[in-house]
């Protein structure tokens, strides 16, 4: 059974994937393998970026009890700052 790779070992071959393909001088059913493996890769990494963010919004009460973390709401009339 093959071993886990790490998230950072995974982000690797999908860079490689992605110069490969990009260079374009690889053969048609090579590049059709390494982008069905690159998309599989893309899926597993969004996979564990979503675990992670799911993580990190909890927060335990004084019980014990996890409770979800909710993120500021800006005031009204307060400037924007993302533009």
């Amino acid at each position: 059974m093959a071993e886990k790779m790490s998230f950072e070992t995974q982000l690797k071959s999908l860079q490689t994937i992605v110069d490969q393909l990009e260079q374009g001088d690889i053969p048609l059913e090579e590049a059709l393998k390494q982008f069905q493996t690159g998309v599989e890769l893309s899926q597993k990494l969004q996979k564990t970026l979503d675990n992670a963010e799911k993580t990190l919004t909890k927060l335990m009460d004084d019980d014990g009890q996890e409770v979800l973390f909710d993120q500021p709401k800006k005031e009204e009339g307060q400037a924007n700052n993302d533009d």
